[in-house]
């Protein structure tokens, strides 16, 4: 498989460990596209660290670089930005890509260019289940319509730092857990770019942004991230909760997330898809 990888943070690091460790052989062809100051410093740090992930590996710098390397998959992890300036001009040319930044679609702008961008290429848009798991199910209720859904998520105050979480809660003295957002999955993707992925993942599945309601929590007991979602539709009721471990380096992002997108990358390689 010919790979490219748009970012080289936490997740697409650990991603490159597990691919590394797997049993599916190692890569045809790896491209990373980085910042063009971080370029020899992510060279150098692939060869080090991930020095049996692909036969061949390539650092890029832009989409243009990275398209050039001909890869057949692309996955995104570097953030909202990164989502329009390299994930758009790759679709137009063919090639699928994976968005693990789902909440930038939260913006009606982005997820016209997205979508205009897949079908003039003839490519697809991949949106992975990321942390939160009953996607499948959820998206199927959708053709029935009537859905209600309602979303919680519960992660410990330093995972809220840097947030707007900030100016509702003390969160270094906070003793208890307490709601500092209650809107729609719009509002919380738009006000938390790094920590609500898995509303706007449940709202694109589901309802849509503004029917999708969202509850945001700062808990000092939680020992992990906690995503819980209940379903009302005319077909089926259900409800999820999923307690997920936070990434090594991110305590913003869940480890599930890491291995959804490794799933999305093992059914293109393997014989069967599930």
């Amino acid at each position: 498989m010919r790979l490219g990888i748009i970012g080289f943070g936490n997740i697409a690091t650990a991603l490159l460990d597990q691919l590394s460790r797997g049993s599916d052989g190692p890569l045809e062809h790896l491209a990373v596209l980085c910042r063009p100051a971080a370029a020899e410093a992510c060279a150098a740090r692939l060869k080090a660290e991930f020095p049996g992930v692909a036969r061949e590996v390539a650092v890029v710098t832009d989409a243009e670089g990275l398209i050039a390397d001909r890869p057949g998959l692309v996955v995104e992890c570097a953030g909202h930005s990164a989502v329009v300036a390299h994930a758009v001009p790759v679709l137009q040319r063919g090639v699928d890509v994976v968005v693990v930044s789902i909440g930038a679609l939260a913006d009606d702008a982005v997820e016209r260019k997205l979508r205009a961008a897949a079908e003039a290429g003839g490519s697809r848009l991949v949106l992975p289940a990321g942390a939160v798991g009953g996607v499948d199910l959820l998206a199927a209720l959708g053709a029935a319509g009537g859905l209600e859904v309602r979303y919680r998520g519960t992660k410990p105050p330093r995972a809220w730092t840097g947030t707007p979480a900030e100016e509702a809660l003390d969160l270094a003295a906070l003793d208890k857990a307490a709601i500092f957002f209650t809107g729609t999955a719009r509002e919380a993707a738009r006000q938390f770019p790094k920590n609500a992925n898995v509303a706007a993942t449940l709202a694109l599945a589901g309802a849509g942004f503004e029917a999708t309601r969202v509850e945001l929590i700062a808990d000092p007991e939680a020992r992990g991230n906690v995503h819980e979602y209940e379903v009302v539709s005319p077909v089926a009721n259900y409800s999820v909760r999923i307690e997920n471990l936070p990434s090594a380096g991110n305590a913003k992002t869940s480890v599930s997330t890491i291995f959804s997108v490794l799933r999305e990358i093992r059914n293109r390689i393997g014989p069967v898809v599930i």
